[in-house]
């Protein structure tokens, strides 16, 4: 059979015509998609903006199914999934970009690290510290160490906690010193708990070594020694926080009193508790010195004088205790009405049931979170 080329010059032209029919309608499809796809993506954010989450989401279903390589379009999907708490189609997004051969290097570790945080926020600890150690030498490899302390913290994990903070101090992230010494203060204290001593002194020891000026060791150190009947040594940790932190010495204020009275050196703690209450009273330091104090006559003195220039109930209920049956002079009367006055400012207002705002005035609608009636009819004080 004869091939007959008059056939093949009249095809040429037809295959022609079809191939470039068939690329236009390509070419159109392929443009539908690009357009549809933007506007999809835009369309979600928009929806973002304006707090609808739930049609945001399937806007950005739509936009990812027609671009299903867009690795932005997953990361918003995911990161939307996340906010609205569910963490399940959070992470199974960004597993699906992580399985992804063509994702670029930088990508894969965005979305390793969007994947660390869908597990952290899904309460799963365990997964959410494998996928935060597999950033390391990464970009977010700081962000994932800071992420970890914070793991470590929450799992009470002091001594991975040690080892992150070095890391991240090595690193030039800043000083984690005084965590530092907190975690080894806790190590303490899980240590005596346990009844081993020596790993506690330990523990403490590394922890002013942390952080040679912070109150906590001081603190605890002092407190050991009390509960073992060392009152001596116990003042001897807690004294020198008078001139370093008064705060922390406030605070343990009535456990100093206590150990002076127990070694006999009242008169060496009351002096240095009468000067920090002279600079900064507080109810701490008001106590620990009624404690040290045996005469009523000069408990009476104290109390007023605190009461004149720090009002509050505390103080006023203590000088009436010691008074007892007696009267009230002028001047202590006057100093106890104005701490009752005081402490009833706060509960003569009237509270938002809604939202909680506080108000010295009635409300019909409500200032905080403009809700109608929310306010109940009688002040805080009346409840």
């Amino acid at each position: 059979m004869e091939f007959d080329l008059q056939w093949l010059l009249l095809g040429l032209p037809l295959a022609f015509g079809f191939g470039w029919l068939a690329s236009r309608f390509d070419l159109r499809q392929w443009r539908r998609d690009a357009e549809s796809s933007p506007r999809a993506y835009f369309k979600g954010l928009n929806l973002l903006l304006n707090e609808q989450q739930d049609k945001a989401i399937d806007a950005f279903i739509e936009a990812v199914q027609h671009d299903p390589g867009s690795s932005d379009l997953h990361f918003a999907l995911g990161n939307l999934f996340r906010r609205r708490g569910e963490y399940e189609r959070a992470v199974r997004v960004h597993q699906h970009l992580l399985a992804r051969a063509d994702l670029p290097a930088a990508e894969r570790d965005r979305a390793q690290h969007a994947l660390a945080q869908d597990y952290l926020k899904a309460g799963l600890f365990d997964r959410a510290e494998s996928a935060y150690k597999a950033l390391e030498g990464t970009a977010f490899a700081t962000d994932a160490r800071l992420a970890l302390l914070t793991l470590h913290e929450r799992s009470r994990d002091w001594k991975s906690a040690i080892e992150v903070a070095r890391g991240l101090e090595t690193v030039a992230a800043g000083s984690f010193s005084q965590r530092i010494a907190h975690y080894d203060c806790e190590l303490a204290l899980e240590a005596d708990a346990r009844g081993q001593s020596d790993d506690a002194l330990a523990a403490l020891e590394k922890a002013r070594q942390a952080a040679p000026q912070a109150a906590r060791p001081l603190v605890l150190a002092g407190q050991r020694c009390a509960r073992l009947g060392q009152h001596d040594q116990a003042l001897g940790w807690w004294l020198p926080l008078a001139s370093v932190h008064p705060g922390a010495l406030s605070v343990i204020a009535t456990e100093l009193a206590a150990s002076a009275l127990a070694c006999g050196r009242g008169d060496e703690a009351r002096a240095v508790l009468r000067e920090l209450h002279a600079r900064a009273p507080t109810s701490d330091l008001l106590a620990a010195l009624l404690k040290l104090d045996g005469d009523a006559q000069s408990r009476r003195q104290l109390l007023l004088t605190h009461l004149q220039v720090q009002p509050g109930l505390g103080p006023a209920l203590s000088l009436l205790r010691e008074h007892g049956r007696e009267p009230l002079d002028v001047q202590e009367l006057q100093a106890v009405q104005v701490s009752v006055a005081q402490a009833l400012k706060p509960l003569q207002r009237y509270r938002c049931a809604a939202c909680g705002f506080e108000a010295q005035q009635y409300f019909w609608q409500c200032p905080g979170c403009h809700g109608w009636d929310t306010f109940p009819p009688r002040r805080l004080e009346d409840h």
